[in-house]
């Protein structure tokens, strides 16, 4: 192909699709305290879930402009474009270092495109518009297809999700301290989704595990089209169990052909902790 599709390590696929299909990705980083390495799929799941259950505080650092540099450049030496999809700007400020890294390249390169399309996703939700691109360009769509398709259809990965520990949104600014402590005695679920600009919206709440389950599953299943064939990618906190349940839940009335079920990356999770159930389909317009 004459261009390259890249995205980040917060797309939440399997590590092994991302060679498999020959998509390049570019890892934030992962700190707990002093010690920093990078998500690129070597820290498991369970260990860094585990961590996160004892106690312990991670952040992450977003990409910087000059690690895009060293990402993008030695594609753009070959003479291949380049689209770049990655973590929504609604939470990160990923977006702008990629733009940066675009403006200083194209000046040494100035025959070369970089496109940066906002997509407005994030954990398998930009693992699903990925997903998508690359089947187009696997049956050789252009590059300008690509950016017309993430253009148009963005704005329909629709985001549902529950957490299970309120205090990783108090972290994160979601939820005051006692907001967070008295729902955590209630048993209180937050339900969440992902806005058309990129941001984490609270939308609702309900008491109870089970029930947070069912009402994820279920507001997922009035999203998606009807009488469609449907891809669900299902991202979850190191609870497989719960994320297979609502998979069985949404197939009682959804057509669902394929489904990818992954555990959050450690960049995702370190903001949603362990516990977090996160559906993500085609469906209708993202809305407020």
């Amino acid at each position: 192909m004459s261009y390259v599709l890249i995205t980040d390590s917060p797309s939440d696929l399997p590590w092994s699709y991302y060679q498999e299909h020959n998509v390049p990705f570019i890892p934030f980083l992962v700190n707990f305290g002093e010690e920093s390495y990078f998500d690129d799929g070597t820290t498991g799941a369970k260990a860094f879930f585990a961590r996160l259950a004892a106690g312990e505080v991670a952040t992450t650092s977003q990409i910087t402009q000059s690690r895009f540099a060293e990402c993008f450049e030695p594609y753009l030496k070959e003479g291949k474009d380049i689209l770049y999809v990655g973590l929504t700007q609604g939470l990160s400020g990923t977006y702008e270092s990629a733009c940066l890294a675009r403006d200083e390249l194209l000046q040494t390169y100035p025959d070369r495109r970089i496109e940066l399309p906002e997509a407005a996703c994030v954990s398998l939700g930009l693992g699903l518009l990925v997903d998508a691109l690359r089947k187009r360009r696997d049956e050789g769509a252009s590059l300008d297809d690509l950016v017309e398709f993430t253009t148009k259809n963005a704005p329909r990965v629709n985001h549902r999700f529950t957490v299970d520990d309120l205090m990783f949104l108090h972290r994160g600014g979601r939820v005051s301290r006692t907001s967070a402590i008295v729902g955590s005695l209630l048993g209180i679920k937050p339900m969440l989704h992902v806005s058309p600009e990129g941001k984490l919206l609270n939308h609702g709440k309900v008491r109870g595990r089970k029930q947070s389950l069912l009402l994820v599953a279920a507001e997922s299943v009035a999203l998606a089209e009807p009488d469609v064939a449907h891809t669900v990618m299902i991202s979850h906190g190191d609870c497989e169990e719960d994320a297979l349940f609502v998979l069985e839940e949404m197939k009682k009335s959804m057509n669902i052909e394929r489904e990818i079920i992954h555990p959050l990356g450690c960049t995702i999770g370190a903001h949603t902790g362990g516990g977090t159930i996160a559906i993500f389909a085609f469906g209708k317009e993202r809305t407020e």
